[in-house]
């Protein structure tokens, strides 16, 4: 389809990119709905389309995601009594007629319905489909508590990579968070937040499929000997509050994630920062302020409130993405226990201390792009948003939402107090 666009849809842009990158790009992104390409300009998509236009003057080319009826899936869908749609597979192709454009949205909202992953179009496989797709699990990309994580390849055109986390199930908790995940993954749609594409519960095997992002996760790029750019890692960080946000305040059912961290944030081929491993989270229903639940999460960035017979919160999110932010802005962990100066060992300690000396240049890892950035992306602002996140008080942590606001620069960054009042600190 050529000069027309739907120019407040837009939630991604990339330059300089040929028409086939933009296409391949969008195609490959569960998120996005189509795209525009122009001047070397690829714009993503999302859905709901509103105030489309068409242009001569755009010299533009837009491409859809479409049905393809005569793709078999290796895949079955999840039983559901309502659910009576046909298997099917997505496509890209450029439509050079404007008449075509209402069959092929209607067209689009079946398969994106696939994509996005909603629950009633989850796709179920057998364990078999699964161990040859993994080529019997054999390539490691990550591990956790409750199992392995291979890199794996379905069946479906030409092959389409995709992560394969095997629970372990010997483990008291594993039933539980298989449930969890399929559940809370399978309702959540955003481009900050990994993509469930299938899953297996076939006798004692648990496994989930997730799309395989390329990047690996934000601590193996984080904390490699070639530090990211400041721009890049900003990005980051404003993409992983993003997700937080959803989830806490735009599901249908509020999630806690309870285990932010480097390891559970993955990238994608263009280093889009996406949210995953939901086994930990806890749900609340719509009608709960709180809830009691044993400890989870990983020491570094656990809240204090877990310790304390305390309600857990969203605020345990937000604390820890308070510790992910400052690892963001120095680029090491947030415990060193090798450090060879003590009072650097624990990090969140050590900002504080140099934040309040006036010493941040001790701890930032900065290049000369810093120089030039608006006010609202300086290092100290953005340690000043963390401090307020890390608070041992969780009422005076911020929400997501103002986390968001904050980084975007919308809402003022008061000066933060001490995180741990009551605790001595160093210096």
């Amino acid at each position: 389809m050529t000069n027309i666009d739907w120019p407040i849809s837009d939630y991604a842009e990339f330059r300089p990119f040929t028409a086939e990158k933009c296409n391949e790009s969008c195609f490959q992104d569960c998120l996005c709905a189509f795209a525009v390409f122009r001047n070397e300009t690829c714009w993503k998509k999302k859905l709901p389309l509103s105030n489309g236009r068409v242009d001569v003057s755009l010299n533009s080319k837009a491409f859809f995601k479409v049905r393809k009826d005569n793709t078999t899936l290796q895949f079955s869908p999840m039983p559901n009594p309502d659910d009576k749609k046909k298997k099917s597979s997505n496509t890209l192709i450029p439509m050079e007629s404007v008449i075509l454009a209402t069959s092929i949205f209607v067209s689009f909202m079946f398969s994106a319905a696939v994509c996005l992953g909603f629950s009633s179009f989850s796709r179920r496989n057998n364990y078999q489909q699964l161990q040859e797709a993994t080529n019997g699990f054999t390539e490691e990309l990550g591990r956790g508590a409750f199992g392995v994580v291979y890199k794996g390849t379905i069946q479906i055109g030409s092959g389409v990579q995709v992560a394969v986390k095997k629970l372990n199930c010997v483990i008291q908790d594993g039933e539980k968070e298989f449930k969890t995940e399929l559940s809370v993954i399978g309702k959540t749609h955003h481009k900050n937040l990994v993509c469930l594409v299938g899953y297996c519960d076939e006798g004692q095997h648990r496994l989930l499929v997730y799309e395989f992002l390329s990047n690996g996760t934000l601590a193996s790029f984080l904390f490699a000997d070639t530090k990211p750019s400041w721009t890049q890692r900003i990005e980051i960080a404003c993409g992983v509050a993003k997700g937080l946000l959803y989830l806490h305040e735009e599901c249908s059912t509020q999630v806690i994630h309870c285990d932010i961290k480097p390891q559970n944030i993955l990238l994608d081929d263009y280093y889009t920062a996406r949210i995953s491993d939901f086994g930990l989270a806890k749900l609340l229903m719509m009608n709960q302020s709180h809830t009691h639940t044993a400890i989870r999460g990983t020491k570094g960035y656990v809240a204090p409130e877990w310790f304390r017979n305390m309600p857990i919160t969203a605020k345990v999110d937000v604390y820890g993405f308070g510790v992910v932010l400052l690892e963001i802005i120095c680029c090491r962990r947030s415990v060193d226990v090798d450090n060879s100066f003590e009072e650097r060992a624990i990090l969140t300690d050590w900002v504080y201390d140099c934040y309040r000396g006036g010493m941040l240049d001790a701890v930032l890892v900065l290049d000369n792009e810093v120089q030039a950035l608006d006010d609202r992306m300086k290092p100290e602002k953005l340690v000043m948003i963390a401090i307020w996140c890390i608070q041992d008080d969780p009422s005076l942590r911020p929400t997501m939402r103002k986390v968001v606001q904050m980084l975007e620069g919308v809402v003022e960054v008061h000066v933060p107090p001490c995180p741990s009042p009551y605790t001595t600190r160093t210096g």
